[in-house]
Protein backbone atom coordinates (compact mmCIF):
# COMPACT_ATOMS: atom_id res chain seq x y z
CA UNK A 1 0.00 0.00 0.00
CA UNK A 2 3.00 2.38 0.50
CA UNK A 3 4.87 1.66 -2.67
CA UNK A 4 1.51 1.80 -4.19
CA UNK A 5 1.05 5.65 -2.59
CA UNK A 6 4.18 6.90 -3.66
CA UNK A 7 3.83 5.95 -7.18
CA UNK A 8 1.00 7.46 -7.55
CA UNK A 9 1.75 10.41 -6.50
CA UNK A 10 5.35 10.68 -8.04
CA UNK A 11 3.25 10.13 -11.19
CA UNK A 12 0.79 12.39 -10.56
CA UNK A 13 3.36 14.90 -9.59
CA UNK A 14 5.58 15.10 -12.22
CA UNK A 15 2.74 14.85 -14.86
CA UNK A 16 1.55 18.31 -13.06
CA UNK A 17 5.01 19.92 -12.89
CA UNK A 18 5.76 18.61 -16.98
CA UNK A 19 2.23 19.98 -17.82
CA UNK A 20 2.38 23.39 -15.93
CA UNK A 21 6.16 23.86 -17.34
CA UNK A 22 5.73 23.34 -21.03
CA UNK A 23 1.89 24.01 -21.55
CA UNK A 24 1.36 26.39 -19.32
CA UNK A 25 -1.38 25.11 -17.50
CA UNK A 26 -3.49 22.06 -17.21
CA UNK A 27 -6.10 22.30 -19.95
CA UNK A 28 -9.20 19.42 -20.04
CA UNK A 29 -7.77 17.25 -22.60
CA UNK A 30 -4.26 16.81 -20.08
CA UNK A 31 -6.99 15.88 -17.22
CA UNK A 32 -8.45 13.32 -19.24
CA UNK A 33 -4.57 11.94 -20.57
CA UNK A 34 -3.89 12.00 -17.11
CA UNK A 35 -6.90 10.12 -15.37
CA UNK A 36 -6.38 7.25 -18.55
CA UNK A 37 -2.65 6.99 -17.64
CA UNK A 38 -3.21 6.13 -14.52
CA UNK A 39 -6.29 4.03 -14.86
CA UNK A 40 -4.49 1.66 -17.49
CA UNK A 41 -1.26 1.54 -15.10
CA UNK A 42 -3.50 0.59 -12.42
CA UNK A 43 -4.73 -2.86 -14.53
CA UNK A 44 -1.05 -3.44 -16.04
CA UNK A 45 0.87 -3.20 -13.00
CA UNK A 46 -1.61 -5.58 -11.11
CA UNK A 47 -1.24 -7.94 -14.18
CA UNK A 48 2.44 -7.80 -13.76
CA UNK A 49 1.84 -8.18 -9.84
CA UNK A 50 4.53 -4.90 -9.03
CA UNK A 51 3.43 -4.82 -5.56
CA UNK A 52 2.86 -8.73 -4.99
CA UNK A 53 6.30 -9.63 -5.78
CA UNK A 54 9.18 -10.68 -3.46
CA UNK A 55 11.63 -11.38 -6.34
CA UNK A 56 15.32 -9.43 -6.15
CA UNK A 57 15.71 -5.65 -7.30
CA UNK A 58 17.02 -6.07 -10.28
CA UNK A 59 14.26 -8.50 -11.77
CA UNK A 60 11.52 -5.85 -9.98
CA UNK A 61 13.30 -3.18 -11.77
CA UNK A 62 12.94 -4.75 -15.09
CA UNK A 63 9.25 -5.92 -14.07
CA UNK A 64 9.00 -2.26 -13.16
CA UNK A 65 10.25 -1.15 -16.49
CA UNK A 66 7.85 -3.60 -18.77
CA UNK A 67 4.68 -2.40 -17.00
CA UNK A 68 5.31 1.36 -17.13
CA UNK A 69 6.44 0.92 -21.18
CA UNK A 70 2.98 -1.32 -21.58
CA UNK A 71 1.07 1.74 -19.94
CA UNK A 72 2.16 4.23 -21.94
CA UNK A 73 1.96 1.55 -24.97
CA UNK A 74 -1.73 1.31 -24.45
CA UNK A 75 -2.73 5.07 -23.98
CA UNK A 76 -0.30 6.05 -26.99
CA UNK A 77 -2.32 3.54 -28.78
CA UNK A 78 -5.54 4.88 -27.84
CA UNK A 79 -4.77 7.98 -28.50
CA UNK A 80 -3.98 7.49 -31.99
CA UNK A 81 -7.02 4.99 -32.54
CA UNK A 82 -9.02 8.28 -30.93
CA UNK A 83 -7.12 10.29 -33.37
CA UNK A 84 -6.70 12.84 -30.15
CA UNK A 85 -2.77 12.14 -30.42
CA UNK A 86 -1.96 15.32 -32.01
CA UNK A 87 -3.45 17.20 -28.67
CA UNK A 88 -0.54 16.61 -26.85
CA UNK A 89 3.06 17.67 -26.96
CA UNK A 90 5.50 14.63 -27.76
CA UNK A 91 8.02 16.34 -25.22
CA UNK A 92 5.43 16.39 -22.05
CA UNK A 93 4.92 12.63 -23.08
CA UNK A 94 8.58 11.54 -23.56
CA UNK A 95 9.78 13.11 -20.57
CA UNK A 96 7.07 11.78 -18.27
CA UNK A 97 8.13 8.39 -19.99
CA UNK A 98 11.77 8.98 -18.82
CA UNK A 99 11.22 11.19 -15.37
CA UNK A 100 7.93 8.23 -13.85
CA UNK A 101 10.53 5.43 -14.63
CA UNK A 102 13.17 7.07 -13.00
CA UNK A 103 11.03 8.54 -10.13
CA UNK A 104 9.45 4.81 -9.60
CA UNK A 105 12.99 3.00 -9.93
CA UNK A 106 14.34 5.42 -7.09
CA UNK A 107 10.92 4.79 -4.35
CA UNK A 108 11.24 1.25 -5.26
CA UNK A 109 15.01 1.20 -4.12
CA UNK A 110 14.29 3.22 -1.10
CA UNK A 111 11.75 1.29 -0.16
CA UNK A 112 13.65 -1.94 -0.44
CA UNK A 113 16.54 -0.85 1.35
CA UNK A 114 14.26 0.56 4.50
CA UNK A 115 12.78 -3.14 4.47
CA UNK A 116 16.03 -4.97 4.57
CA UNK A 117 17.92 -2.35 7.05
CA UNK A 118 14.39 -2.88 9.08
CA UNK A 119 14.15 -6.37 8.76
CA UNK A 120 18.08 -6.79 9.89
CA UNK A 121 17.25 -5.21 13.06
CA UNK A 122 14.28 -7.17 13.68
CA UNK A 123 15.12 -11.04 15.11
CA UNK A 124 13.70 -13.60 13.19
CA UNK A 125 10.77 -15.84 14.64
CA UNK A 126 11.99 -19.51 14.27
CA UNK A 127 9.33 -21.67 12.38
CA UNK A 128 8.80 -25.56 12.91
CA UNK A 129 6.39 -26.92 10.01
CA UNK A 130 4.90 -30.16 10.96
CA UNK A 131 4.78 -32.11 7.56
CA UNK A 132 7.62 -33.27 5.29
CA UNK A 133 5.87 -33.61 1.85
CA UNK A 134 5.84 -31.21 -1.64
CA UNK A 135 3.31 -29.06 0.59
CA UNK A 136 5.62 -28.36 3.20
CA UNK A 137 8.00 -27.90 1.17
CA UNK A 138 6.33 -25.70 -0.86
CA UNK A 139 5.10 -23.79 2.20
CA UNK A 140 9.16 -23.70 3.42
CA UNK A 141 10.27 -21.73 0.08
CA UNK A 142 7.04 -18.94 0.24
CA UNK A 143 8.39 -18.42 3.65
CA UNK A 144 11.76 -18.41 3.24
CA UNK A 145 11.58 -16.03 -0.20
CA UNK A 146 8.94 -13.26 1.90
CA UNK A 147 10.84 -11.16 3.68
CA UNK A 148 7.92 -8.58 5.06
CA UNK A 149 7.29 -12.41 7.28
CA UNK A 150 10.51 -12.05 8.69
CA UNK A 151 10.67 -16.02 9.41
CA UNK A 152 13.31 -18.37 10.02
CA UNK A 153 12.54 -22.06 9.07
CA UNK A 154 14.26 -24.62 11.44
CA UNK A 155 13.31 -27.34 9.78
CA UNK A 156 10.22 -29.81 9.80
CA UNK A 157 8.63 -32.46 11.64
CA UNK A 158 7.07 -35.95 10.25
CA UNK A 159 3.59 -36.86 10.79
CA UNK A 160 3.71 -40.17 13.04
CA UNK A 161 0.53 -41.94 11.57
CA UNK A 162 1.17 -43.80 8.74
CA UNK A 163 -1.82 -42.92 7.32
CA UNK A 164 -0.90 -39.45 6.96
CA UNK A 165 2.55 -40.30 6.26
CA UNK A 166 1.07 -41.84 3.41
CA UNK A 167 -1.50 -39.15 2.15
CA UNK A 168 1.49 -36.60 2.44
CA UNK A 169 3.52 -37.77 -0.94
CA UNK A 170 5.35 -40.81 -1.90
CA UNK A 171 8.81 -41.66 -0.13
CA UNK A 172 10.88 -40.97 -2.58
CA UNK A 173 9.54 -37.35 -2.91
CA UNK A 174 9.58 -36.66 0.73
CA UNK A 175 13.14 -37.90 0.90
CA UNK A 176 14.10 -35.24 -1.74
CA UNK A 177 12.21 -32.70 0.11
CA UNK A 178 14.21 -33.73 3.39
CA UNK A 179 17.32 -33.11 1.89
CA UNK A 180 16.18 -29.29 0.89
CA UNK A 181 14.63 -29.20 4.68
CA UNK A 182 15.93 -30.59 7.91
CA UNK A 183 14.11 -32.77 9.65
CA UNK A 184 13.85 -32.38 13.30
CA UNK A 185 12.23 -35.26 14.81
CA UNK A 186 8.98 -37.00 15.03
CA UNK A 187 5.33 -35.54 16.00
CA UNK A 188 5.73 -36.77 19.27
CA UNK A 189 8.76 -35.02 20.23
CA UNK A 190 7.57 -31.94 19.04
CA UNK A 191 7.05 -30.24 22.53
CA UNK A 192 10.68 -30.83 23.11
CA UNK A 193 12.10 -29.81 19.81
CA UNK A 194 9.81 -26.00 20.20
CA UNK A 195 11.82 -25.13 23.45
CA UNK A 196 15.06 -26.71 21.93
CA UNK A 197 15.09 -24.46 19.12
CA UNK A 198 13.05 -21.83 20.23
CA UNK A 199 10.66 -22.25 18.28
CA UNK A 200 7.58 -19.02 18.22
CA UNK A 201 5.59 -20.15 15.26
CA UNK A 202 4.27 -23.86 14.18
CA UNK A 203 2.49 -24.41 10.78
CA UNK A 204 1.06 -27.84 10.30
CA UNK A 205 0.89 -29.05 6.51
CA UNK A 206 -1.14 -31.67 7.03
CA UNK A 207 -3.45 -33.49 4.60
CA UNK A 208 -7.53 -32.52 5.39
CA UNK A 209 -8.29 -36.15 6.44
CA UNK A 210 -5.33 -36.13 9.11
CA UNK A 211 -6.91 -33.00 11.18
CA UNK A 212 -6.98 -34.96 13.99
CA UNK A 213 -3.11 -34.63 14.81
CA UNK A 214 -3.97 -30.85 15.13
CA UNK A 215 -6.65 -31.69 17.39
CA UNK A 216 -4.44 -34.23 19.64
CA UNK A 217 -1.78 -31.05 19.45
CA UNK A 218 -3.46 -27.94 20.04
CA UNK A 219 -4.11 -27.71 23.38
CA UNK A 220 -0.59 -28.72 24.55
CA UNK A 221 1.20 -26.12 22.46
CA UNK A 222 -1.27 -23.66 23.61
CA UNK A 223 0.86 -24.19 26.69
CA UNK A 224 4.32 -23.52 25.12
CA UNK A 225 2.99 -20.30 24.33
CA UNK A 226 3.53 -20.36 19.96
CA UNK A 227 1.07 -19.49 17.23
CA UNK A 228 0.03 -22.06 15.47
CA UNK A 229 -1.39 -22.27 12.05
CA UNK A 230 -2.76 -25.13 10.05
CA UNK A 231 -2.11 -24.90 5.87
CA UNK A 232 -4.39 -27.87 4.72
CA UNK A 233 -3.54 -29.85 1.83
CA UNK A 234 -6.17 -28.95 -0.53
CA UNK A 235 -4.13 -28.68 -3.66
CA UNK A 236 -4.47 -32.31 -4.62
CA UNK A 237 -7.92 -30.76 -5.52
CA UNK A 238 -8.43 -28.70 -8.86
CA UNK A 239 -9.02 -25.22 -7.50
CA UNK A 240 -11.60 -22.95 -9.55
CA UNK A 241 -10.81 -19.49 -8.02
CA UNK A 242 -9.77 -20.47 -4.17
CA UNK A 243 -10.09 -18.10 -1.47
CA UNK A 244 -9.61 -17.75 2.04
CA UNK A 245 -12.06 -15.13 3.71
CA UNK A 246 -14.21 -14.45 6.99
CA UNK A 247 -18.06 -15.19 7.17
CA UNK A 248 -19.33 -13.76 10.72
CA UNK A 249 -16.02 -14.24 12.26
CA UNK A 250 -16.03 -17.63 10.74
CA UNK A 251 -12.75 -18.47 8.65
CA UNK A 252 -14.03 -19.71 4.75
CA UNK A 253 -12.03 -21.59 2.68
CA UNK A 254 -13.55 -20.97 -0.62
CA UNK A 255 -12.87 -24.03 -2.61
CA UNK A 256 -14.49 -23.38 -6.14
CA UNK A 257 -16.75 -20.18 -7.33
CA UNK A 258 -17.54 -17.12 -9.66
CA UNK A 259 -14.76 -14.68 -10.22
CA UNK A 260 -17.59 -12.83 -11.49
CA UNK A 261 -19.21 -10.76 -8.02
CA UNK A 262 -19.18 -7.33 -7.38
CA UNK A 263 -17.87 -4.74 -9.23
CA UNK A 264 -15.84 -7.53 -10.97
CA UNK A 265 -19.03 -8.54 -12.33
CA UNK A 266 -20.20 -4.86 -13.11
CA UNK A 267 -16.73 -3.99 -15.04
CA UNK A 268 -17.12 -7.74 -17.16
CA UNK A 269 -20.62 -6.21 -18.24
CA UNK A 270 -19.26 -3.43 -18.90
CA UNK A 271 -16.33 -4.88 -20.72
CA UNK A 272 -19.12 -7.04 -23.33
CA UNK A 273 -21.47 -4.68 -23.28
CA UNK A 274 -19.32 -1.77 -24.70
CA UNK A 275 -16.76 -3.65 -27.03
CA UNK A 276 -19.75 -5.85 -28.43
CA UNK A 277 -21.74 -2.99 -29.48
CA UNK A 278 -19.15 -1.41 -31.24
CA UNK A 279 -17.94 -4.77 -33.03
CA UNK A 280 -21.81 -5.49 -34.18
CA UNK A 281 -21.37 -1.72 -35.64
CA UNK A 282 -18.50 -2.53 -37.72
CA UNK A 283 -19.64 -6.40 -38.85
CA UNK A 284 -22.89 -5.43 -39.68
CA UNK A 285 -22.74 -5.41 -43.20
CA UNK A 286 -20.48 -8.91 -43.25
CA UNK A 287 -23.63 -10.16 -41.27
CA UNK A 288 -25.45 -9.33 -44.11
CA UNK A 289 -23.20 -10.82 -46.49
CA UNK A 290 -23.01 -13.81 -44.71
CA UNK A 291 -26.77 -14.45 -43.81
CA UNK A 292 -27.41 -13.80 -48.17
CA UNK A 293 -24.78 -16.33 -48.89
CA UNK A 294 -26.25 -18.95 -46.55
CA UNK A 295 -29.50 -18.79 -47.67
CA UNK A 296 -28.90 -18.78 -51.47
CA UNK A 297 -25.98 -21.51 -50.91
CA UNK A 298 -28.79 -24.43 -49.46
CA UNK A 299 -32.64 -24.33 -48.40
CA UNK A 300 -32.77 -23.73 -44.96
CA UNK A 301 -33.28 -21.28 -42.33
CA UNK A 302 -29.93 -18.41 -42.33
CA UNK A 303 -29.14 -19.02 -38.41
CA UNK A 304 -28.80 -21.93 -36.73
CA UNK A 305 -30.00 -22.80 -33.01
CA UNK A 306 -29.10 -24.82 -30.26
CA UNK A 307 -29.75 -25.21 -26.02
CA UNK A 308 -26.15 -24.93 -24.52
CA UNK A 309 -25.31 -25.18 -21.12
CA UNK A 310 -24.60 -21.06 -19.71
CA UNK A 311 -23.23 -19.74 -16.49
CA UNK A 312 -24.03 -21.71 -13.65
CA UNK A 313 -25.55 -24.43 -15.83
CA UNK A 314 -28.30 -22.14 -16.76
CA UNK A 315 -29.71 -22.99 -19.97
CA UNK A 316 -29.72 -20.39 -23.05
CA UNK A 317 -30.04 -20.84 -27.37
CA UNK A 318 -26.96 -20.22 -28.59
CA UNK A 319 -27.02 -18.20 -32.33
CA UNK A 320 -24.61 -19.61 -35.64
CA UNK A 321 -24.76 -19.36 -38.65
CA UNK A 322 -26.31 -22.61 -39.94
CA UNK A 323 -23.27 -24.25 -41.87
CA UNK A 324 -24.91 -27.78 -42.37
CA UNK A 325 -27.44 -28.45 -44.62
CA UNK A 326 -31.07 -29.49 -42.65
CA UNK A 327 -30.93 -32.66 -41.40
CA UNK A 328 -32.33 -35.32 -38.25
CA UNK A 329 -29.35 -36.09 -35.90
CA UNK A 330 -29.05 -39.76 -36.17
CA UNK A 331 -31.11 -41.29 -32.80
CA UNK A 332 -30.43 -40.00 -29.31
CA UNK A 333 -26.49 -39.19 -30.40
CA UNK A 334 -25.36 -35.78 -31.29
CA UNK A 335 -22.10 -36.01 -33.23
CA UNK A 336 -19.56 -33.28 -33.60
CA UNK A 337 -18.68 -31.77 -37.22
CA UNK A 338 -15.83 -33.80 -38.52
CA UNK A 339 -12.93 -32.68 -41.33
CA UNK A 340 -14.45 -33.24 -44.44
CA UNK A 341 -18.21 -33.73 -43.33
CA UNK A 342 -20.24 -34.47 -45.74
CA UNK A 343 -23.66 -32.08 -43.58
CA UNK A 344 -21.46 -28.60 -44.22
CA UNK A 345 -22.24 -26.98 -47.31
CA UNK A 346 -19.92 -25.13 -49.32
CA UNK A 347 -20.45 -22.25 -47.21
CA UNK A 348 -20.69 -23.36 -44.33
CA UNK A 349 -16.85 -25.14 -45.33
CA UNK A 350 -15.62 -21.49 -45.50
CA UNK A 351 -17.72 -19.73 -42.59
CA UNK A 352 -16.41 -22.93 -40.33
CA UNK A 353 -12.87 -22.78 -41.86
CA UNK A 354 -12.63 -18.80 -40.84
CA UNK A 355 -15.17 -19.21 -37.35
CA UNK A 356 -17.52 -16.73 -39.44
CA UNK A 357 -20.49 -18.73 -38.24
CA UNK A 358 -19.34 -18.05 -34.94
CA UNK A 359 -20.09 -14.29 -35.41
CA UNK A 360 -23.93 -13.98 -34.30
CA UNK A 361 -23.16 -15.12 -30.57
CA UNK A 362 -22.21 -11.68 -30.52
CA UNK A 363 -26.72 -10.98 -29.83
CA UNK A 364 -25.98 -13.44 -27.23
CA UNK A 365 -23.12 -11.49 -25.76
CA UNK A 366 -25.81 -8.32 -25.98
CA UNK A 367 -28.65 -10.50 -24.27
CA UNK A 368 -26.34 -11.26 -21.23
CA UNK A 369 -26.31 -15.34 -21.84
CA UNK A 370 -22.32 -14.99 -23.16
CA UNK A 371 -19.48 -12.62 -22.98
CA UNK A 372 -16.74 -11.89 -25.55
CA UNK A 373 -14.46 -13.53 -23.57
CA UNK A 374 -14.83 -17.38 -22.07
CA UNK A 375 -15.26 -21.18 -22.13
CA UNK A 376 -16.97 -21.61 -25.15
CA UNK A 377 -20.11 -23.66 -24.79
CA UNK A 378 -20.27 -26.85 -25.49
CA UNK A 379 -23.74 -28.75 -26.52
CA UNK A 380 -26.33 -30.05 -23.80
CA UNK A 381 -25.15 -33.38 -25.05
CA UNK A 382 -21.50 -33.47 -24.65
CA UNK A 383 -21.92 -31.68 -21.40
CA UNK A 384 -23.79 -34.60 -19.77
CA UNK A 385 -20.84 -37.20 -21.53
CA UNK A 386 -17.94 -35.40 -20.24
CA UNK A 387 -19.20 -34.91 -16.98
CA UNK A 388 -19.30 -38.29 -16.57
CA UNK A 389 -15.55 -38.90 -17.77
CA UNK A 390 -13.49 -35.76 -16.33
CA UNK A 391 -14.04 -34.89 -13.22
CA UNK A 392 -13.63 -31.04 -13.02
CA UNK A 393 -15.16 -30.70 -16.29
CA UNK A 394 -18.12 -28.99 -14.80
CA UNK A 395 -15.97 -26.24 -12.95
CA UNK A 396 -16.09 -24.61 -16.55
CA UNK A 397 -19.23 -23.18 -16.01
CA UNK A 398 -17.97 -20.87 -12.67
CA UNK A 399 -18.17 -18.15 -15.67
CA UNK A 400 -19.76 -16.97 -18.19
CA UNK A 401 -19.42 -18.47 -21.87
CA UNK A 402 -17.47 -17.22 -24.46
CA UNK A 403 -17.11 -16.61 -27.98
CA UNK A 404 -13.87 -16.89 -27.84
CA UNK A 405 -11.40 -18.04 -25.22
CA UNK A 406 -8.22 -18.58 -23.71
CA UNK A 407 -8.31 -22.54 -25.03
CA UNK A 408 -9.29 -21.26 -28.34
CA UNK A 409 -6.13 -19.07 -29.03
CA UNK A 410 -3.94 -22.30 -27.81
CA UNK A 411 -5.77 -24.56 -30.60
CA UNK A 412 -7.74 -26.66 -28.55
CA UNK A 413 -10.74 -25.88 -30.88
CA UNK A 414 -13.17 -27.88 -33.24
CA UNK A 415 -13.66 -31.74 -33.10
CA UNK A 416 -11.93 -33.33 -29.82
CA UNK A 417 -11.46 -36.68 -31.10
CA UNK A 418 -10.45 -37.87 -27.57
CA UNK A 419 -11.05 -37.28 -24.38
CA UNK A 420 -7.52 -36.14 -23.87
CA UNK A 421 -8.02 -33.21 -26.05
CA UNK A 422 -10.91 -32.48 -23.99
CA UNK A 423 -9.18 -32.52 -20.52
CA UNK A 424 -6.52 -30.02 -22.35
CA UNK A 425 -9.25 -27.34 -23.43
CA UNK A 426 -11.18 -27.73 -19.83
CA UNK A 427 -7.36 -27.34 -18.53
CA UNK A 428 -7.42 -24.03 -20.16
CA UNK A 429 -10.89 -22.66 -19.33
CA UNK A 430 -10.16 -23.52 -15.86
CA UNK A 431 -6.94 -21.86 -15.57
CA UNK A 432 -8.73 -18.86 -17.19
CA UNK A 433 -11.41 -18.83 -14.66
CA UNK A 434 -8.74 -18.73 -11.61
CA UNK A 435 -6.49 -15.73 -13.40
CA UNK A 436 -9.49 -13.35 -14.93
CA UNK A 437 -9.10 -9.78 -15.31
CA UNK A 438 -10.00 -7.33 -18.41
CA UNK A 439 -6.34 -7.34 -19.28
CA UNK A 440 -6.41 -11.30 -19.80
CA UNK A 441 -9.39 -10.97 -21.85
CA UNK A 442 -8.05 -8.31 -24.14
CA UNK A 443 -5.11 -10.42 -24.71
CA UNK A 444 -7.11 -12.99 -25.90
CA UNK A 445 -9.18 -10.93 -28.18
CA UNK A 446 -5.99 -9.59 -29.81
CA UNK A 447 -4.94 -13.46 -30.28
CA UNK A 448 -7.73 -14.70 -31.62
CA UNK A 449 -7.49 -12.26 -34.66
CA UNK A 450 -4.23 -14.53 -34.93
CA UNK A 451 -5.74 -17.60 -34.77
CA UNK A 452 -9.24 -16.76 -36.32
CA UNK A 453 -8.42 -19.81 -38.80
CA UNK A 454 -6.21 -22.01 -37.07
CA UNK A 455 -5.58 -25.40 -38.31
CA UNK A 456 -8.40 -27.20 -35.83
CA UNK A 457 -11.10 -25.07 -37.53
CA UNK A 458 -13.53 -26.71 -40.15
Amino acid sequence: MLQTLLDGVAVLGIAYFLIVRHIGTVTAEYTVFVLLLMGTLAVVYDHYGIYRSNANFTRKALNLFNAWSLTFLVVVLLGFLTKNAGQFSRLVVGELYVAGYGAQLVLHLLVWVVQVNFMQRLQAERVIIVGSGRLANYLQGKISNNPWLNQQVVGCVALSDDKADEAQSAEAETQAVNRRMQQLGRLEQLPKLIEQHKVSIVYFAIPLDASEILESLYFKLLEQHVAIHWVPDIFSLRLVNHSVREIAGLPVIALSETPLTGTRLALKSLEDLVLSSLILLAIAPLLLVISLAVKLDSPGPVFFRQARNGWNGKTFRIWKFRSMYVHQPEGAVLKQAEKDDPRVTRVGRFIRRTSLDELPQIFNVLAGDMSLVGPRPHAVQHDAEYSQRISDYMARHNIKPGITGLAQVRGFRGETRDLEQMALRIESDIEYINHWSVWLDLSILLRTLVAFTGKNAY
